[in-house]
């Protein structure tokens, strides 16, 4: 019933394909239009609305390391690095 089809996209310009399962899904939602944007333009469309997340610095309570985390560390939790908490978790 579907058949691919080759879409441009109107921000970059360039050619992507609107796949035959990507067409039934629209249908299946009732989507009535064609995408006009590729998948990366899309994504980055979606992705300029969000607000960066701010990141904190902390000392990690097991190897002393920095730390980097996306909330406001308190003194009366530890805080660990990305390492040492993979390793905590895995245990």
């Amino acid at each position: 019933m579907f058949q691919d089809k080759t879409l441009k996209c109107k921000d970059c310009g360039e050619e992507f394909v609107f796949t035959a399962g990507e067409q039934e899904f629209y249908a299946e939602k009732g989507f009535q239009n064609e995408p006009q944007r590729c998948k990366a333009c899309r994504d980055a469309r979606k992705n300029a609305a969000k607000a960066p997340r701010e990141m904190f610095t902390a000392t990690c309570a097991q190897c002393g390391k920095e730390a980097k985390v996306p909330f406001q560390p308190s003194s009366d939790r530890p805080v660990y690095c990305s390492e040492c908490f993979a390793e905590m978790k895995n245990q």
